[in-house]
């Protein structure tokens, strides 16, 4: 069988990894999930019981969680190295370095908007301290991640690869919470210029907001989240 993206909305990091299943070429489906309403019910937790997105369900049939464990399975099957490098290479080792960097100390830098966005109830104080630090944050680690860019067309190497999918899903984080001026960072705002223009990018993007653009022919469908959960789900 195809391997099955449960992929959330909206603004999900799990749209860069549609990204990268579309540059990957391989046949796979999609679930699209509504990570504020279908997400936080109960049959959910079948599939992932820690109430998150992504989910991959592998070729077997196995629900997969964790961005970082559905990264490394895809790896592993990229035989064609579309998406990475050989796995003893000093490029494998600076993809991972950035993916590490990007899906821990990058996307947590963010934790405390999304809290002051999601309170459940108002508290106006708090709120407020929370986007405070989360702005002095989220500003440190995109200083830290300027420094790590060498200036390329892409985050590693001279292809896009599933560090260049990960950035995808998380960097425009910045203009939702309105942050900061992208132009702070002229590397950073290069790269994503370029990583958001890639047809793929778009492609993830418009199915996301719940669109039916032009497919490249590997993905083979969406699923409606029901039927993969009762299919696979624990």
């Amino acid at each position: 069988m195809e391997p099955i993206l449960v992929y959330g909305y909206p603004s999900g990091t799990s749209m860069g990894l549609v990204a990268a299943l579309e540059w990957l070429g391989r046949p796979y489906k999609l679930c699209r999930v509504d990570m504020l309403g279908e997400m936080r019910e109960p049959p959910y937790r079948r599939i992932n019981a820690r109430v998150e997105t992504p989910v991959l369900i592998t070729d077997q049939g196995r629900p997969l969680s964790e961005t970082m464990a559905i990264a490394a399975w895809l790896e592993a099957r990229d035989s064609e190295r579309r998406i990475s490098f050989d796995p003893l290479s000093p490029e494998a080792d600076r993809m991972h370095q950035l993916i590490g960097f990007l899906n821990t100390g990058f996307t947590s830098a963010f934790y405390p908007l999304w809290a002051a966005l999601e309170l459940p109830e108002p508290d106006p104080d708090f709120a407020a301290a929370l986007r405070r630090f989360g702005r002095e944050r989220v500003i440190e680690r995109h200083d830290r991640l300027e420094e790590m860019l060498d200036g390329g067309r892409w985050v590693v190497g001279g292809k896009h690869t599933l560090a260049d999918a990960l950035l995808a899903g998380v960097a425009r984080w910045l203009e939702y919470h309105e942050v900061a001026e992208i132009s702070r960072w002229p590397k950073l705002q290069a790269l994503r210029r370029r990583v958001e223009a890639d047809p793929a990018v778009v492609y993830a993007s418009a199915l996301e907001l719940g669109e039916t653009p032009a497919a490249s022919g590997a993905c083979k469908g969406h699923l409606p989240l029901a039927e993969v959960i009762e299919r696979f789900g624990a």
